[in-house]
């Protein structure tokens, strides 16, 4: 059992303290530890995970993987992927924060953040791309994505409206259906 916690600690340590760009960045990394690499849940767990982590408030990464850490070993498995998760980036924060005061103005530093975001891009398209193939996106079901996007990126509305719009959507439509199969 401690060998199997000892596991998940060190699998999301490693994916926090290698991670560059936040919670979106992670996702690929923690889909390759724990479907491909390890085999701890299936692909469709981890979509379902993915999806849960999104619709609850917080980090999707602490969401993600609390969602993981119970599948694989209950209220333990929940604790250490989530220490593992967090411990690196607090680390990290505590080091920079105390850093960055004296440092913040050299030339070098200010480049070398300008320089990381490309990267931090790449490391959230990357997802997007895999997370579109998983979830069977077509041309025939393209507009909704692109829809929601103009509709909260350019037309400034709020996603809730979109989420409150999307579930009345889905009851209607499923009030519908009964009413014809009857």
């Amino acid at each position: 059992m401690r060998k199997n916690l000892l596991a998940i600690f060190l699998t999301f340590f490693k994916i926090g303290a290698f991670t560059i760009g936040g919670a979106y960045a992670m996702i690929p990394l923690i889909r390759r530890e724990v479907v491909e690499k390890r085999k701890w849940i299936t692909d469709e767990d981890f979509l379902n995970g993915l999806a849960a982590a999104q619709s609850c408030p917080g980090p999707i990464a602490i969401n993600l993987s609390v969602y993981i850490g119970l599948h694989i070993k209950r209220g333990w498995g929940m604790a250490m992927a989530v220490l593992g998760t967090v411990l690196p980036s607090l680390i990290s924060i505590m080091v920079i924060a105390a850093l960055f005061t004296q440092y913040a103005e050299f030339p070098l530093v200010r480049k070398a953040f300008h320089a990381l975001k490309p990267a931090l891009v790449a490391l959230i398209a990357v997802p997007l791309i895999q997370m579109t193939r998983q979830a069977g996106l077509n041309w025939a079901n393209f507009w909704v994505p692109v829809l929601a996007m103009v509709l909260v990126g350019l037309l400034g509305i709020s996603p809730i409206w979109l989420i409150l719009a999307t579930i009345l959507f889905s009851v209607l439509q499923g009030l519908w259906f009964a009413k014809g199969r009857k």
